[in-house]
């Protein structure tokens, strides 16, 4: 099962994408994210692993299994994944130009044998997490793009 959300932001992509990727930060912006501690030091970059505390869900932890850095391609953003007896769950962040912005689209997709139960349990606070980063991300960067 997979659960999307978009938006459209008053910042140009370098801008959404240097919020986005600094994710030991998100906590400062998106209620969704009650503490990121990165496993791994440097960057965001394939292999990074980062644990994860939402409140309300497990501890979960993510690793990193692509990141499309602007310039490199049209399709900046980056995937990861988490695991768990049975499950398996990728987060998807893109973005893309929209007029003189961006528009965002965040997906969280459930698969295994067990994803069903973990999807049918968690999709309305999942689906209100993603709105709650989508939101938390325009206003943290239509600020970040108004002060330049």
């Amino acid at each position: 099962m997979k659960l999307t959300d978009s938006i459209d932001i008053d910042a140009p992509p370098d801008i959404v994408w240097n919020v986005w990727r600094d994710v030991e930060r998100w906590p400062e912006w998106t209620a969704s994210i009650a503490k990121v501690e990165l496993l791994d030091p440097g960057p965001l970059r394939v292999g990074l692993r980062a644990r994860i505390r939402q409140p309300k869900l497990p501890v979960a932890v993510w690793r990193v299994t692509s990141v499309n850095e602007p310039g490199t391609s049209d399709d900046i953003g980056f995937t990861w994944v988490s695991t768990s007896p049975g499950s398996r769950v990728t987060g998807d962040h893109r973005i893309g130009v929209n007029g003189n912005g961006s528009r965002v689209v965040l997906s969280v997709d459930f698969e295994g044998p067990l994803a069903v139960i973990v999807a049918f349990l968690t999709r309305r606070l999942s689906q209100q997490y993603l709105r709650m980063e989508a939101t938390g991300l325009k206003k943290r960067s239509e600020g970040l793009a108004s002060r330049k």
